[in-house]
């Protein structure tokens, strides 16, 4: 069997470069750094890495043992947090990593509910935008995500084994200007948006938004795409493009020079907590999550 430690420090040595490097990273010398990748060398049979100038190359069995090590070292990672979860059966804090608009809406009911119910739970939060949230909690670096589908999308692998207890179904609605020629009407149909300039959002938001369109009858003019929701309100009071957001976003909507129209469309976006089911069992995760239930007015299933 590979020892833990060596494939920890070989893959640090793949993530920062060089030998050195990784050893600064890990707190530790150059030369045990070398020891320990010579040892990892002979156990495999074979190198692991080849010199090129002064930085490295990793040999085809390198390669593989990096991209297979990776996968082992989350294993691990995922399960010694969840047998020290379970084995506890309590944390002091709870890691919640979040989209934007969730952290600014959901997140915070949540919190002020728990601070009343159990006074010494910390909340960490995080803010990332799905898939690459789930990417956290495959590596053991919070204990939930929030994060969003719009029921289209193939299977999703990011979260494959994860338990999923949905949250919301949210509709969507137009950002214009206030002198837009749509700016006073009470509902208006994607279809007739077809000859607007477009401000898009996240890569998931924006792969739904422009599927949305073509179902509507047009591909969208997109001039530029951001994730970051005051940015989009930004760009659209200045005249930019019009951009078509989730109603969740609506709950901060600050810009004066911008207004929301509910739209006709066939998508909605579908939030979710996720978590591993051993966590569930945690008294604090499942606090956590039946507070999150509770502020989007969900039952959990």
């Amino acid at each position: 069997m590979i020892d833990t430690r060596q494939l920890e420090m070989f893959a640090a040595v793949v993530r920062a470069g060089s030998f050195s490097a990784a050893a600064r990273e890990l707190s530790c010398s150059q030369p045990a750094i070398s020891q320990q990748m010579r040892a990892l060398e002979r156990h495999v049979g074979g190198p692991l890495f080849l010199r090129v100038g002064r930085g490295l190359r990793l040999t085809e069995a390198g390669r593989i043992l990096a991209e297979r090590g990776k996968a082992v070292l989350d294993e691990l990672a995922v399960t010694h947090q969840q047998v020290r979860a379970v084995a506890a059966l309590d944390f002091g804090t709870v890691r919640i990593c979040a989209f934007p608009s969730a952290n600014a809406s959901i997140v915070p009911g949540a919190a002020a509910a728990l601070s009343k119910e159990r006074p010494r739970l910390r909340l960490e939060l995080i803010e990332m935008e799905p898939p690459d949230s789930f990417g956290l909690l495959r590596h053991a670096e919070c204990e939930l995500v929030i994060g969003f589908s719009y029921g289209d999308e193939e299977a999703d692998e990011a979260t494959a084994g994860m338990l999923r207890v949905p949250l919301l179904e949210d509709r969507l609605a137009l950002l214009l200007p206030v002198g837009h020629r749509f700016a006073g009407r009470d509902r208006v149909d994607l279809a007739e948006m077809a000859g607007e300039r477009w401000i898009a959002g996240c890569a998931r938001c924006c792969g739904a938004f422009v599927r949305a369109c073509e179902r509507a009858g047009f591909t969208p003019d997109v001039a530029c795409a951001t994730d970051d929701n005051m940015a989009i309100q930004s760009l659209v009071a200045a005249g930019l493009g019009v951009a078509l957001v989730p109603m969740l976003v609506l709950s901060f909507l600050q810009h004066a020079s911008v207004v929301a129209v509910p739209v006709e469309s066939s998508i909605r976006r579908h939030t979710a907590v996720y978590t591993w089911p051993d966590l569930i069992r945690v008294p604090v995760v499942r606090a956590t999550i039946d507070a999150l239930v509770t502020v989007s007015h969900t039952p959990v299933e």
